[in-house]
């Protein structure tokens, strides 16, 4: 891996960090706001940036109330969904298609976290899936445009 790939994905996951635990509250509870996951989309105009997402996912669950719950369950939902969607990007050109099925894809593997809530705290399955994944597309919904319009100032694709 080339410097400047670690030096990006270094900064993409100390951001990641730094504004989830601004809304760390908000965050790890059955319905999550955790506004980094719009740096989700990233993916779409650069595989590359996956490694920073899920490096700054992981740090972020160390901080995580549920502990090795969130270290295991919390990463392996991104690393997953990430992989999803990069898959569909070989056969999915149009950017802001693949946004709004990113937007999707995350929202619906939250029965990942659901399970996890289940698991480690006991809280309805299905009750848990709906709050998460609502949390999630809201944020991710959010993200869309956010950054598809940023992305047409910075030329994410071009960064690594």
């Amino acid at each position: 891996m080339k410097v400047k790939t670690l030096v990006v994905n270094g900064l993409l996951a100390a951001l990641y960090v730094a504004v989830s635990l601004l809304i760390q509250p908000f965050g790890f509870t059955n319905v999550q706001f955790r506004i980094s996951e719009m740096f989700n989309h990233l993916v779409i105009f650069n595989k590359k940036f996956f490694f920073g997402i899920v490096l700054g996912v992981f740090i972020t669950n160390l901080f995580s109330p549920l502990g090795w719950f969130d270290l295991v369950f919390g990463v392996a939902h991104s690393a997953i969904s990430l992989g999803i969607i990069i898959l569909l990007a070989n056969y999915i050109k149009n950017k802001l298609v693949l946004l709004v099925i990113n937007a999707l894809i995350f929202s619906f593997n939250m029965f990942i976290i659901a399970f996890e809530l289940k698991l480690a705290l006991g809280l309805p399955f299905l009750f848990s899936w709906l709050t998460t994944a609502a949390g999630e597309l809201v944020v991710l919904a959010v993200g869309v445009p956010l950054i598809y319009l940023l992305n047409k100032r910075v030329h994410f694709d071009n960064v690594l």
